[in-house]
């Protein structure tokens, strides 16, 4: 039998994306507990620059003691799981106030990076980067 604690439903859940990274988050009433894959945020972003990017949204709105959040990271590196999880965190906050629009978009939070990495091309080395040139 699973001892697995018995969650309150999500008020919201909602989906980011950067680069190879997507996020799943959920928000729900709370105290303002961030948890990423069951880890508290402080040991799974250990660098104090994801944690800021993380919860950007959170900071402009004021709303960072109102809600505890839940997120599922999978793919890409710590940088991008990181803007994932704004982005995911932007929508959710969006979902449940509607009013908060102006704030989030001036600030570029709910625009979804679109830059991904350029697919190798062959004969070269990388997308780009091409084998040494010889004259001789």
């Amino acid at each position: 039998m699973s001892t697995k604690p018995k969650l309150p439903v999500p008020l919201s859940q909602t989906t980011g994306r950067r680069k190879r990274a997507v996020a799943r988050v959920r928000v729900r009433t709370g105290q303002g507990t961030i948890t990423v894959n069951r880890k508290p945020i402080e040991q799974y972003f250990t660098s104090a620059t994801h944690r800021m990017v993380v919860t950007e949204p959170l900071r402009l709105t004021n709303l960072g003691e109102g809600y505890n959040i839940d997120a599922t990271i999978d793919g890409g590196g710590v940088s991008g799981q990181a803007g994932a999880m704004r982005l995911g965190i932007a929508r959710s906050l969006l979902e449940l106030d509607p009013e908060l629009r102006p704030t989030l978009k001036k600030a570029g939070l709910l625009t979804r990076d679109a830059r991904e990495k350029e697919s190798k091309k062959y004969g070269l080395k990388k997308a780009r980067k091409a084998p040494q040139y010889s004259k001789r």
